[in-house]
């Protein structure tokens, strides 16, 4: 695929790719004729052939339209998890140039109420589980939803049937690749979430990207296990899957045991996950047991992968290539890829900027930083977002020039692979030296008996912080962790060394799998 310069939005000159669907709308259209047979989703609830989720996806756009006054640019909020309506609503909203706002299923009331008082929805879809917290939500802020006829339950009484009826006529709207598909809230730990809105154009890209780079084809098959309501499982796993006409199963809820018998039942191969799914399928035993000789691709990111994790993944699936990847909500997915080959030294990296993707380094004089030296990475391209829902604020502090401001702390090397050392946020600093958390918690890892660690700043009257270190084990005890500190001082600089321990059975997570060092701080007062 060829790359072209063009200016877009108010970014200047970004790279593109010519030749690209304009909407994802077109991606469905576009795959009936050599798909239309094929199972494009498979889930707890039954399978759909491509031909028939675009007909059912019709007749919803159809219903949008005409029962509940549904224009274009209005949002269609979705409290669904990974069932089958939700890849139906995702592209009767893009049929119709609604925006999509799927809400996280696992939200409090107060944080629901949140999200749709602010994306102020013209429709809400709930499964039946979660139609207390819309009842909630209605009874604390009246008029939130604008009127009760534009809700629909899924089960239960099961008014979304009344979408899908075949009574209406949809009346063609022109979808421009620059308009917005979906509203993704961000998790929001250092206050209330951002709505990170998604056009057509940044979903094409990245869809094109993951096929330019990861090599997938129509033979690709991939289980769902992360929610469709984040970035990786709607792009990286759903979209991608339909634009390539591949197959997408999924899971409702995760249970590892389930997610190792579909895998082997299906032959998925094309796994991608968080490396948290994969350090948990690693201490089951039929995983340890079974064989995955049929994966063919292997990608994870939204946290850092550590060298036991990826040794592990190598002797799991011996013949898949492996993929980290790095990326946000506000990138669509990845804004990095490793490439299909790639030298042993360069496992540590995240990969190289996908396809129309400019990443530079900046330090914290607003300057671009050396070859080598570590700074915040500002991310710029087709793939980045147009800029937060009705949030001047946020837009004005996370964007220069077209660059959005990842707040991850990285480094280029000389072969343009990138590196994540930490989060800006994360970055401790004990007497002015400057401490990555993510070479702590990496040799802390490679202990033994630790499975997982987390290491944050912990306040100091001297140094004004030291480095503390959250490690969980099944077998670790309060007498091993001078053991494990020994094994940090054969490893690490005196300064890096963590003076303080806590053993936890497990690390707080948000929905997509990130630690809440926020939530491990909270612990220490």
């Amino acid at each position: 695929m060829g790359i072209q310069e063009i200016g877009q939005f108010d970014r200047g000159e970004i790279n593109v790719f010519p030749n690209r669907p304009s909407s994802i709308g077109q991606i469905l259209s576009d795959n009936i004729m050599e798909f239309g047979s094929k199972e494009a989703i498979v889930t707890e609830e039954g399978s759909l052939t491509y031909l028939e989720l675009d007909i059912l996806s019709t007749s919803i756009a159809a219903n949008l339209q005409k029962s509940c006054g549904v224009q274009k640019g209005d949002r269609v909020a979705v409290l669904i998890g990974n069932r089958i309506q939700f890849p139906l609503m995702l592209f009767a909203c893009a049929m119709i140039g609604a925006i999509m706002v799927p809400v996280n299923i696992k939200l409090s009331v107060d944080e629901t109420q949140y999200i749709l008082g602010h994306s102020k929805p013209k429709v809400l879809i709930s499964e039946q589980e979660f139609m207390w917290k819309v009842t909630e939500v209605n009874n604390q802020a009246k008029g939130i939803i604008p009127t009760e006829k534009n809700i629909f339950e899924i089960d239960g009484v099961d008014t979304f049937s009344q979408l899908t009826k075949d009574n209406q006529w949809l009346e063609p709207v022109l979808v421009n690749e620059e308009d917005s598909a979906f509203i993704l809230y961000t998790s929001g730990t250092t206050g209330r979430p951002k709505g990170a809105v998604i056009s057509h154009m940044n979903t094409i890209h990245n869809l094109m990207n993951y096929k330019e780079i990861l090599k997938t084809d129509s033979s690709m098959k991939t289980l769902i296990a992360i929610p469709m309501f984040h970035v990786t499982g709607l792009v990286g796993q759903l979209l991608h899957m339909f634009y390539i006409g591949g197959t997408a199963y999924s899971m409702n809820r995760y249970q590892n045991n389930v997610y190792i018998d579909l895998m082997i039942k299906h032959k998925i191969n094309f796994v991608f996950n968080v490396p948290t799914i994969f350090i948990m399928l690693s201490r089951i035993d039929e995983f340890q047991k079974s064989s995955f000789e049929f994966v063919r691709k292997v990608a994870f990111g939204g946290s850092p992968i550590y060298q036991q994790t990826f040794d592990v993944l190598k002797k799991a699936f011996p013949n898949a290539e492996l993929h980290n990847a790095y990326g946000a909500t506000e990138t669509t997915s990845p804004a990095t890829i490793m490439p299909v080959t790639y030298s042993e030294s360069k496992v540590t990296s995240v990969g190289l900027p996908v396809g129309g993707a400019a990443i530079k380094v900046i330090n914290l004089e607003g300057e671009d930083c050396q070859l080598g030296e570590a700074g915040e990475l500002y991310i710029k391209g087709p793939m980045v977002i147009k800029g937060y829902w009705e949030n001047p604020e946020a837009n004005t502090s996370n964007f220069t020039d077209g660059y959005w401001h990842s707040g991850d702390i990285g480094l280029i090397d000389e072969d343009g692979f990138v590196y994540i050392r930490d989060r800006k946020k994360d970055m401790i600093n004990r007497g002015g030296e400057k401490i990555f958390s993510i070479e702590v918690e990496d040799v802390l890892k490679s202990h033994p008996a630790v499975a997982e660690a987390a290491v944050i700043g912990e306040p100091d009257p001297i140094f004004g912080e030291k480095v503390k270190a959250f490690v969980v084990g099944p077998t670790i005890k309060t007498e091993d962790l001078l053991s494990i500190q020994e094994h940090c001082r054969k490893h690490l600089a005196k300064f890096k060394v963590p003076e303080e321990f806590e053993i936890l059975e497990s690390l707080p997570r948000n929905a997509s799998g990130k630690i809440l060092k926020n939530t491990l701080k909270l612990r220490g007062n």
